[in-house]
């Protein structure tokens, strides 16, 4: 798929076409979809912050450049809000950021109704958001192995900033969808089903992309990409299939309730 700065302020599918109707993309390189995670010596721990903008999330649960924070819970109780004021909050902090440390946003939506994206998009460039972001968008209208790739392909661009030395946060929006349409692919092929009717690599569909969020060593030029993905719980059960298998590959969750979201707790 494309990668590099051209695609800031941009809307692609999930092959990195753009499909915002201002023009095919100008200087960028190709990279590809699915690569290996960086191993254990390209790494450094984590010591850079990575600012939401939300006090609850900053103060409580501190979020580093490189991390995987998991934001989990039911439908409607504003998931998606977390995800897309920390992209907003980023526009003062870049503004008196250093070129090295701005944050770049990637907002991959999966499986979501095409109004809510186009709703995202009025959001962020109302908002001058759209500069520094890449929107990577596969809609419930797409077919399923397009919704199945959006994900790696958005992380293809996220890992761009990561490998040259800049940070990227990357959220994506959410994972339970493209879990199903992965199920709904493997199902197709005949592949065995296993418990939900899930394939029985399911985990590994999550766990080879979150794996790819990482924090880079000095010595391959100190990049990072952080990772914030969506899980949707059906009435707040965390110990799904899905929920308890993306729960140990992230570092954190930030777990949302709808009874604390109606007493007015957001997030």
């Amino acid at each position: 798929v494309p990668a590099g700065k051209s695609l800031l302020g941009r809307v692609v599918d999930a092959l990195g076409v753009p499909i915002d109707g201002r023009g095919s993309l100008s200087d960028h390189e190709r990279r590809r979809v699915e690569v290996k995670a960086p191993g254990i010596i390209e790494r450094r721990s984590v010591h850079e912050p990575m600012q939401t903008g939300l006090k609850a999330v900053d103060s409580l649960v501190p979020i580093g450049r490189g991390q995987r924070e998991l934001i989990i819970g039911d439908r409607q109780t504003g998931k998606t809000a977390i995800a897309v004021d920390t992209i907003l909050n980023q526009k003062e902090l870049n503004a008196k950021a250093k070129e090295n440390e701005k944050l770049y946003c990637v907002y991959v939506a999966i499986g979501q109704k095409r109004s809510t994206v186009a709703q995202l998009v009025q959001i962020l460039s109302s908002a001058n958001a759209l500069e520094y972001s890449i929107l990577v968008a596969a809609t419930a209208s797409d077919p399923a192995p397009l919704q199945f790739l959006a994900p790696y392909s958005g992380c293809a661009m996220g890992e761009y900033f990561r490998d040259n030395g800049m940070h990227a946060l990357i959220i994506y929006d959410d994972l339970s969808k493209q879990a199903v349409a992965y199920r709904q692919m493997s199902l197709l092929l005949r592949r065995p089903p296993g418990r939900e009717a899930f394939p029985g690599d399911v985990f590994y569909l999550h766990s080879r992309l979150l794996e790819r969020a990482a924090k880079r060593s000095e010595e391959t030029g100190a990049g990072s990409l952080t990772a914030l993905p969506v899980i949707e719980t059906q009435a707040g059960d965390v110990s799904a299939y899905i929920p308890t298998n993306v729960i140990p590959i992230t570092d954190g969750q930030i777990c949302l309730e709808t009874e604390l979201f109606y007493r007015g707790l957001r997030p």
